[in-house]
C-alpha cells in the first residue's frame, strides 16, 4: 500500500465518524507493532493538509519486558518531528511474576490503557488514537460472539467520561494485509513484542480461525465487516443510509 492510499482510507474513516475537530491534540498509542507505526505515518501525513488543524504526539507504554527496544521508534519520531514519550512501567512483572495470571491479556490491556490515558492527559491531549484496523474489528466481533454470546465491536469513536478523553480508531477501513504491505514498503522499525503470551491468546486463535473461514469461503470477512457497519451496535454512531451504502463498497 502506498502512502497516498493509506491517507485516503484514513481520511475516509475520520470524515465518516467525525474523529477530529479543530485544535485537537492527539496521543498516538505506539505499541511498537506495525499497526501503530502505520497509524503514526497516516496521521502525520494527514496533518499537513487536513482542514481541521490538529497536533499529534507518540506515547509508548513500556511493560517492562526485557528486550523491548524503542530506540528505532524514537529515531523515526524525531525524523517526523513528532514528540515521543516512553512510559516505563512494571506491568509485565505484576501480571506474570506477582499475580501469575492465567489469562493475562484483559488485565494487561486495562493497565496499559490506564497508563497511556494518564500520560496523554498530563501532556494536554484530548484524544487518543489506536491502530486498530479492519481485520481487528472483525476479530473483536467474532470473539464477542464466541466467548460472550453477543454481537459487539468497539466503536470508531469512544468517549471516556472518567478521563475526559476520546478514543479514535482512524485505520478501521484499512485491511491488515495493506498494513503489512505498507510496513514492508516503508521498512517500519517494528519492535518485536516480548510478552510471554504473544501468539498464544484467544485473539490469535480467532485470527487463525477467520483466516481458514475466509480461505474456504472467500469474502466472508468482508461480509462480517459489513454486518458490523449495519448491525446497529449501540455504541456506534448512527449513519444515514446513503453513507452506509457507500461504505459497503469499501
Amino acid at each position: 500500500m502506498k502512502l497516498q492510499q493509506l491517507l485516503s482510507f484514513t481520511r475516509k474513516a475520520i470524515d465518516t465518524y467525525q474523529m477530529i475537530q479543530p485544535g485537537d491534540k492527539i496521543a498516538i498509542g505506539i505499541s511498537g507493532g506495525k499497526d501503530s507505526l502505520t497509524l503514526l505515518y497516516a496521521l502525520h501525513g494527514l496533518k499537513r493538509f487536513y482542514p481541521n488543524p490538529f497536533e499529534i504526539e507518540a506515547i509508548t507504554v513500556d511493560l517492562g519486558f526485557e528486550g523491548f527496544d524503542t530506540s528505532k521508534i524514537a529515531e523515526l519520531c524525531a525524523s517526523l518531528d513528532v514528540p515521543y514519550t516512553v512510559v516505563k512501567t512494571d506491568i509485565g512483572q505484576i501480571i506474570f511474576d506477582e499475580r501469575k495470571e492465567k489469562n493475562p491479556c484483559s488485565l494487561c490491556a486495562k493497565m496499559r490503557k490506564g497508563s497511556l490515558n494518564e500520560v496523554a492527559k498530563a501532556h494536554g491531549c484530548n484524544k487518543i488514537a489506536y491502530g486498530h484496523h479492519r481485520d481487528d474489528l472483525v476479530e473483536t466481533m467474532f470473539m464477542s460472539l464466541m466467548f460472550e454470546g453477543r454481537f459487539y465491536c468497539y466503536s470508531p469513536v469512544t468517549y471516556l467520561d472518567r478521563m475526559d478523553l476520546t478514543v479514535i480508531r482512524p485505520l478501521l477501513f484499512v485491511y491488515e494485509a495493506d498494513v503489512i504491505g505498507f510496513k514492508n514498503k516503508q521498512n517500519l522499525p517494528v519492535s518485536k513484542n516480548p510478552c510471554p503470551a504473544d501468539g498464544n491468546t484467544k485473539r490469535e486463535y480467532v485470527k487463525n480461525l477467520l483466516k481458514q473461514l475466509n480461505s474456504e469461503n472467500p469474502g466472508v470477512m468482508d461480509k462480517m465487516f459489513r454486518a458490523i457497519l449495519n448491525g446497529n451496535i449501540s455504541s456506534w454512531p448512527k449513519l444515514d443510509s446513503d453513507t452506509l451504502e457507500k461504505l459497503q463498497r469499501l
